[in-house]
C-alpha cells in the first residue's frame, strides 16, 4: 500500500464537481459521486482482467454535496467501484458500509450482471459487484434514421430481448437472447411483415435478481429490478452492451421500427431495510428513498415505504434523484437512440413526493426538457400505494395502459352479460376516461395482453392460473384473469374446442386493432405462444417464457389472420384516427357519421344499451366527402347465430374480415345490401365498396 499512495499523491487532483460519474480527460480521467452526507469516499480501482484490486484512492475534494477528484492515466476500459465512508444508524436513514463496494450510479456500462451471492456479500462484497467501466464519450445516434410514427400510426409490439430470439433457429447461437438477435434479418423480417411500428422492450437496464427468488433456484427473467440507470444490462450482449444495443436500435430504425423502453425508476434492486447496499443506499440512502412518517409527521428511517410492492420506493421528487433519472431519460434518447418510455408503476413519478399530482416536479421537468418533450410517453398508470390508481389523471401529452380496456373487452367476449355499452365504449377511445376537448383519442394504450398476465393463447385455454413453477404454491399472480377454457382446462384435441378457441382469439385480435387508440400487443401472441396457464412468469427463464418458432398450420392461419388485421388498421384514417366534430381537442375533423345500430337494422336507443341480454350490435363509421371511408362493424358475443339487417344507406358492402374464419383467404369475395349472417361469438368488417 506505500507504493499505491505514493503513486495517488503524484497524480491525484482535486478535479471538477461535474459532470457526475466517470468522465476521461486528455490526461486522465475525472470522477465525480453524490455524497453529501459521506465523511471520505474510497475510488477502487481494479485490473481489467481477473477483478484483482490495483488501488485506493481517496476523492481529495467536495463541492457542495459532490465527492470528485482527477486521476492522471486512467484510460477508458479502467475497472472502478467506490467504498463510502460515515456514519450507519438506522435512525438517521445512513447507511455508510465502507465493507461494501459500490456501483456509480453515473456508471454507463458494468464489466458483467449482478447476482446475488450472500456467501459474497456477508463480508466484503467486492467480488460480488460488478464493477463499472470508465467509458469514452459516444456521440449521438443520428436522429434522421427514426421512423418518428405518428400516435395514430403506432403500433407496440412489447417483448423480452432474450425471448424473442433464444429458440430461433434461424437467429446465429451467438446471438440468441441478446441485442443483437432481436435486429437479426428474419427478426425484422418478421416484425415487418407483422405490420408493428415500434417494439417495446421490457426492462434493459442493469438489474440483479432477489434474493429469495435467487435462493429458490430461480431467477427475475423479467428484470424489473434495476440497480443501475445508464448501463444495458451484460446478459443481453456478446461483447460490448453498449454498442450491441445501439447496433440494434440502428437496424431497428433502418427497418422503419421505433424501439420504446420498459423503465423502472419507482423502486430498487436494494430492497428494504434488511436489503443490500449495492449503490444508492450506501451513497445516499436518506435522499434516494421515501420512508414512512412517524405520529409526529417525522421521518422513521427504519421504515421504507413500498408503494411498489418490492420492498422500497424511489424518492424522485428529491432534486439530485430527479436529475439523475432525467440524465439517464436524456442519455437513452441521444446516445443510445430510443424513441420513448413506458413508465413502471408510474404513478409512483407522480407523488411529490408522498400524493400523487398531475403537475408534480417530475412531469413538469419531463414536459419542458428539450430532448424529452419529444418523445413518447406510456405510463402504466398506477403503484401499489394509497391512491395509486390514476388512470386518466396523467398530463395530456401521455398515453396511458388502459386496465378497463382490457378487462371490459375480455368479459365482453367471454359471454359476460351487460357489458354492450362499456364495450362500445371502450371501442371508440374510452373517452369517459380521457376526456374530449383535453386528451387525444389516442391517449388510451389498449391491451389485452401484457407480460404480467396471460398469453393470448392462455386467456382462451385456461380458467385459472397454473403458476406451480414459480414455487409460491400456485399463490401469486393475478386471481381475476377474465378468461375461460370453453370446456377442458389447457391443451385440447376436441376439434370443438380448438376452433371455439381460435375464433375468440380472433375476435380479440381484431378488436384490438378496430379500437381508437394506440394498440399493444404482447410479442408472441401472433405464434399463439403459450405460458402453459402460467400468468406471472417474471422467474421462468426457459421455454415458458421463450418464443417458440415452430408453427403447426393452425399457428400460421392466426399469424396470417393478425397480419391482415393490422393491414386493416394501418389502411385506415378512421379506423386508427377518428376525430369527431364536437371535440375540440383538434381541429382536423375527418367523421361526418357515427351510428350505432340493433341488429334488426334499427338506431339503438338509451333502454337497448342497458339491456343485459343484448349481446349483438352494429357501428357504422363514415368519414367526411364524397370518397371518404365508410365502414359497418358487426359484433356478435352471443352464443347464437344472428342475422343483421344492415342500414339503409345503399351502400354495396366488401367482407374485410370475418372472425369465423381460420384464414384470412376463406372469406368469400362478395358484396351485400341488405342482410347479413353473422355467426356465434364472431364479429365482421364490412367497407362500402365504391
Amino acid at each position: 500500500m506505500s507504493k499505491s499512495t505514493e503513486i495517488s499523491s503524484q497524480l491525484v487532483s482535486c478535479g471538477l464537481p461535474k459532470p457526475l460519474g466517470a468522465v476521461p480527460t486528455a490526461s486522465g480521467c475525472n470522477f465525480a459521486v453524490h455524497a453529501p452526507n459521506a465523511e471520505r469516499v474510497v475510488l477502487c480501482l481494479f485490473h481489467a482482467d481477473t477483478e484483482e484490486p490495483l488501488l485506493e484512492i481517496d476523492l481529495p475534494a467536495k463541492t457542495g454535496k459532490i465527492w470528485h477528484g482527477h486521476i492522471e492515466g486512467i484510460q477508458a476500459g479502467q475497472l472502478y467501484g467506490y467504498r463510502v465512508h460515515g456514519p450507519s444508524r438506522g435512525d438517521t436513514g445512513h447507511c455508510f458500509t465502507p465493507e461494501k463496494l459500490l456501483i456509480d450510479p453515473y456508471a454507463r456500462r458494468l464489466n458483467r450482471p449482478l447476482v446475488w451471492n450472500a456467501r459474497q456479500y456477508q463480508d466484503d462484497s467486492q467480488f460480488m459487484i460488478p464493477k463499472a467501466i470508465v467509458c469514452d464519450p459516444l456521440p449521438p445516434l443520428t436522429t434522421d434514421e427514426k421512423p418518428d410514427y405518428g400516435d395514430a400510426e403506432t403500433i407496440l409490439y412489447e417483448v423480452h430481448v432474450k425471448g424473442l430470439t433464444q429458440q430461433h433457429p434461424q437467429v446465429p447461437k451467438a446471438k440468441q437472447g441478446k441485442f443483437l438477435g432481436v435486429c437479426e434479418p428474419v427478426i425484422l423480417e418478421h416484425l415487418n411483415a407483422l405490420g408493428v411500428t415500434a417494439i417495446q422492450l421490457m426492462p434493459v437496464m442493469a438489474f440483479m435478481p432477489e434474493p429469495f427468488i435467487t435462493n429458490k433456484g430461480l431467477t427475475n427473467y423479467w428484470g424489473y429490478n434495476s440497480i443501475n440507470y445508464f448501463c444495458p444490462d451484460p446478459r443481453y450482449a456478446i461483447d460490448d452492451p453498449v454498442q450491441e444495443f445501439r447496433t440494434m436500435v440502428h437496424e431497428l430504425h433502418c427497418a422503419g421500427i421505433e424501439v420504446i423502453l420498459d423503465v423502472v425508476f419507482n423502486h430498487t434492486a436494494e430492497g428494504g431495510l434488511d436489503g443490500p447496499i449495492l449503490s444508492f443506499k450506501g451513497f445516499d440512502n436518506q435522499a434516494f428513498y421515501l420512508f414512512e412518517h412517524n405520529e409526529f409527521g417525522i421521518p422513521d428511517y427504519r421504515r421504507y415505504l413500498n408503494n411498489s410492492g418490492c420492498g422500497n420506493s424511489v424518492n424522485t421528487a428529491h432534486p439530485f434523484v430527479m436529475k439523475l433519472v432525467m440524465d439517464a431519460l436524456r442519455y437513452w434518447v441521444q446516445v443510445m437512440g430510443v424513441d420513448g418510455f413506458r413508465f413502471d408503476l408510474a404513478a409512483s413519478l407522480g407523488r411529490d413526493p408522498y400524493e400523487f399530482s398531475g403537475q408534480s416536479g417530475f412531469f413538469r421537468a419531463l414536459r419542458q426538457d428539450p430532448v424529452l418533450s419529444n418523445v413518447k410517453l406510456i405510463a402504466e398508470p398506477w403503484d401499489l400505494g394509497i391512491g395509486g390508481y390514476r388512470l386518466g389523471q396523467f398530463p395530456s401529452h401521455w398515453h396511458e395502459c388502459n386496465d378497463k380496456y382490457r378487462d371490459q373487452v375480455r368479459a365482453f367476449w367471454r359471454g359476460d352479460k351487460g357489458l354492450t355499452s362499456d364495450f362500445a365504449t371502450r371501442l371508440l377511445g374510452s373517452r369517459d376516461i380521457f376526456h374530449k376537448d383535453t386528451r387525444a383519442i389516442t391517449s388510451s394504450v389498449n391491451m389485452l395482453t401484457y407480460h404480467d398476465g396471460f398469453t393470448l393463447q392462455d386467456l382462451v385455454s385456461y380458467a385459472e392460473r397454473h403458476n406451480d413453477a414459480n414455487l409460491e404454491n400456485n399463490r401469486d399472480g393475478h386471481g381475476h384473469n377474465l378468461s375461460a377454457n370453453y370446456g377442458v382446462e389447457g391443451p385440447s384435441r376436441d376439434k370443438q374446442i380448438v376452433a371455439l378457441r381460435e375464433r375468440q382469439k380472433r375476435n380479440l385480435f381484431a378488436t384490438l386493432m378496430l379500437s381508437q387508440g394506440i394498440p399493444h400487443m404482447l410479442g408472441g401472441d401472433e405464434l399463439s405462444r403459450t405460458q402453459q396457464g402460467n400468468n406471472n412468469a417474471y422467474c421462468q427463464d426457459n421455454d415458458i417464457s421463450w418464443f417458440n418458432w415452430d408453427l403447426t398450420r393452425r399457428k400460421q392461419d392466426f399469424l396470417a389472420f393478425c397480419k391482415h388485421m393490422i393491414a386493416v388498421r394501418k389502411n385506415s384514417e378512421l379506423l386508427s384516427y377518428l376525430n369527431l366534430h364536437d371535440d375540440n381537442y383538434s381541429l382536423q375533423f375527418n367523421v361526418a357519421k357515427v351510428g350505432w345500430y340493433r341488429p334488426d337494422g334499427a338506431r339503438k336507443v338509451e333502454d337497448d344499451w342497458h339491456d343485459a341480454n343484448n349481446q349483438a350490435f352494429a357501428v357504422e363509421l363514415k368519414g367526411e366527402g364524397a370518397q371518404a371511408e365508410h365502414w359497418l362493424i358487426l359484433f356478435n358475443a352471443s352464443d347464437h347465430d344472428i342475422t343483421f339487417q344492415l342500414p339503409g344507406c345503399k351502400a354495396c358492402w366488401r367482407l374485410l374480415v370475418d372472425t369465423r374464419y381460420d384464414h384470412p383467404a376463406q372469406m368469400p369475395p362478395f358484396s351485400m345490401l341488405d342482410r347479413f349472417e353473422l355467426a356465434y361469438k364472431s364479429l365482421c368488417v364490412l367497407y362500402e365498396w365504391q
